[in-house]
């Protein structure tokens, strides 16, 4: 009771600060920082061929978004390389044409054809669409200069999640002096309000010879051009059209060999199907249903040298878990979050799920998701539900709630159990940004009794400009808190962590430098000291790109369990031991607009009662647009007194990808990690034959590096088409 008194508290002060800064705001539809700038999109008479070329008398009469302002390296004044955007639209599509002048003589940088491509490796150009005016969650789309689609859903306020795909079209045609791409995006492609003539819009672009990124709508330096807070006014000259109703179903075929070799068992052969369904409920509401669905062609996770007590996070690449995300993973922080749907379907095959998700009007958003799971021999049947919805409040900020139902579902006559979270957040955002925070308290419940608290509670505040940020994070979880379709990095505890960095911009040779201080302490629920990590360092960034940091973390860890730090000995720390340690380390990343690039990070100090070096880097080559190879290495070497042994961990992860164009890809992945003695590889091959329809093959190997010999193996091919 007196964790929900206090909540209620900080609930009403953060509230009436929030509302003292935003009170000037309307309700239901916040103007937008940068609402002078206005692009008038005037209705097409006819056809727009997708060619690079823009020469239709649409676009000759169409209004220009033009006067690019600079970002980066400084915000100030206007783009050197200028950028000039028309857009129209007809019934069932709206269209785009971009054209990026060069001023710069030389070729553009373009790493590959790969969809989604990594935005600071390639000179792009993207746009970011607020169709619901909330400034908060939105949709992205963009091309490189290889002609290389960008398509990703937005939240948070400036996030993209590119695991989101979409049909569109575009072609992009260079020239000497320019590039220029033209895009159609069907209206049936994303969420809107019917009827609306206004969404909120800006375009960036970033121009890696010149180490210049601008934008139309200017953006202040220390936020991302994806800032929704930011956005220009797009103002269509008649009201969007009303959308039919729209349903596409996206089947799927697999076919399998998979043999387990540590196991002795014979070859298992498979074939499956199973398929995908989008129904849109409105044009801002979205039923998504799956059955029997497979995630083979998943991007397989890099792996990391553990040396932590805690679980590792690796963030969801499946595609049905992505659209409107956030309704259901944004609760919490990353380290205690109710709901993370990589806990479904990685130990059991999905059997079936539906989700329902989108908005309900301009303050609502709502969204429902349920999943079964199939029995297995070590597991029972189990369903998955969750239900949140979030009420937009004053500028950008908003409140929601979650509830979280895992039950299993036993044999006839068992007593069925369950775990259930429910929990509510408040989300501060400022119309300009400038302070962001979070509030939440949530609560678990289950069939056993406890003595210790179900709850995990958190509250942050950041305040950012050009040249300061500040933040003070709160933490504070139960011991008994358990959150199973969740991620809970650890539990019985309460957490301060202050941070507190300074930006110097002179716009020289060096562009930024300045100093941080994070400070991240631990304690029991009794608030006795348990752990603390003090960081102190200092970034540096130059005018070709390269950076350079330096630091010094100070750490203290009163062990609560025994605990092993190389994870690899029989030999243990006993629980409640002390240890104090120091290391210092120090990081450089060179020009990645060059073909050949690299990174290094070496930290030396103290480690628990003994002594680490670690080393980690990178070495990349490209012959652009065509083949991309990287090698990843780290390594540790930790030296602990008897009765532990020296150890030494490599982990090398060398990764070839070919794009022979933007519709046939083949990568290779391999992971040598000598802390688990496992050699693990991975080759993808796609073809994407339609829009968004694709043919996959996926080969997985695994080797015990003791003796070299297969643990298990695996071919997949998967075949799937996207009808409309």
């Amino acid at each position: 009771m007196k964790k929900i008194l206090m909540l209620f508290i900080c609930m009403q002060a953060l509230n009436g600060w929030a509302f003292q800064i935003e009170k000037s705001q309307p309700d239901s539809l916040q103007q937008t920082f940068n609402k002078d700038y206005v692009l008038r999109v005037k209705k097409a008479q006819n056809p727009i061929q997708i060619d690079g070329v823009v020469d239709e008398p649409d676009w000759i009469k169409a209004e220009k978004a033009t006067n690019f302002y600079r970002v980066l390296p400084v915000d100030t004044g206007m783009a050197e390389s200028q950028s000039e955007v028309v857009m129209t639209y007809d019934d069932k599509a709206f269209y785009l044409a971009f054209t990026f002048f060069d001023t710069i003589p030389g070729k553009r940088i373009a790493e590959s054809f790969r969809r989604d491509f990594v935005f600071g490796n390639n000179d792009n150009f993207l746009v970011f669409f607020d169709t619901f005016l909330d400034q908060t969650n939105g949709f992205s789309f963009g091309a490189s200069a290889s002609g290389a689609k960008w398509d990703g859903i937005m939240h948070d306020g400036s996030a993209v999640n590119l695991n989101w795909d979409c049909k569109w079209e575009s072609e992009t045609l260079h020239s000497d002096d320019r590039w220029v791409t033209e895009m159609r995006i069907p209206f049936r492609s994303i969420r809107f309000k019917s009827g609306t003539d206004r969404w909120y819009v800006n375009f960036s672009r970033l121009d890696l010879k010149g180490n210049e990124k601008s934008a139309w709508a200017p953006v202040p330096r220390q936020f991302p051009t994806a800032s929704l807070a930011y956005t220009g006014v797009l103002e269509w000259e008649d009201p969007l059209p009303k959308s039919k109703t729209m349903f596409s179903v996206i089947p799927y075929v697999f076919g399998s060999v998979a043999k387990d070799y540590e196991a002795g068992t014979k070859a298992d052969y498979q074939t499956d199907f199973g398929f995908d369904a989008k129904i849109g409920v409105s044009t801002s509401m979205n039923l998504d249903l799956t059955y029997n669905p497979d995630f083979a062609q998943a991007e397989v996770d890099e792996q990391v040298t553990n040396l932590d007590r805690f679980e590792l996070f690796f963030p969801e690449k499946r595609q049905f878990f992505l659209e409107n995300s956030d309704l259901f993973a944004g609760y919490g922080y990353d380290v205690v979050t109710p709901f993370f749907s990589r806990r479904i379907g990685l130990d059991a095959p999905v059997l079936f799920g539906a989700r329902l998700s989108g908005k309900l009007d301009n303050n609502w958003r709502l969204g429902l998701m349920d999943m079964q799971t199939e029995k297995t021999s070590l597991l029972p049947a189990r369903n998955f539900a969750v239900a949140s919805i979030q009420r937009k409040l004053f500028a950008r900020s908003s409140a929601g709630m979650i509830f979280v139902n895992k039950e299993n579902i036993n044999e006839p006559g068992d007593v069925q159990d369950y775990n259930r979270v429910v929990g509510f957040d408040y989300n501060l955002a400022s119309s300009d940004n400038t302070w962001t925070g979070k509030l939440f308290y949530h609560q678990s419940f289950d069939e056993e009794e406890h003595e210790h608290g179900q709850y995990a509670q958190g509250a942050s505040l950041q305040y950012q400009t050009r040249n300061v940020k500040v933040r003070m994070d709160q933490t504070s979880v139960g011991a008994d808190y358990n959150a199973e379709v969740g991620f809970v990095r650890r539990t019985g505890y309460n957490f301060l962590g202050p941070s507190l960095s300074y930006t110097w911009v002179p716009n020289k040779k060096v562009i930024a430098h300045g100093p941080f201080l994070e400070s991240e302490n631990f304690f029991n629920t009794d608030y006795e000291k348990i752990d603390y990590v003090q960081t102190l360092g200092y970034n540096v960034e130059f005018t070709n790109r390269a950076k350079a940091i330096v630091g010094v973390k100070d750490f203290f860890v009163q062990l609560q369990h025994d605990f092993d730090p190389t994870r690899t000995s029989e030999h243990f720390l006993p629980a409640g031991s002390e240890h104090n340690f120091t290391q210092f380390w120090a990081e450089f990343l060179s020009d990645n607009r060059k073909n050949f690039k690299w990174s290094a990070l070496y930290s030396k100090g103290s480690f628990y009662n003994g002594d680490i070096d670690f080393m980690e880097g990178m070495i990349g080559y490209r012959i652009q647009p065509y083949v991309n190879f990287a090698m990843n290495v780290s390594y540790n070497e930790i030296r602990l007194p008897a009765p532990f042994e020296k150890a030494n961990f490599w982990l090398l992860g060398p990764k070839m990808d070919l794009t022979f164009s933007d519709k046939v890809f083949l990568s290779t992945f391999v992971q040598y990690n000598e802390q688990i003695e496992n050699m693990n590889i991975n080759m993808r091959f796609q073809w994407r034959y339609a829009p968004v329809s694709d043919f996959f093959i996926v080969y997985t190997d695994n080797y015990f590096t003791g003796d070299w010999t297969s643990r298990n193996r695996a071919l997949v091919m998967k075949l799937s088409y996207w009808f409309n």
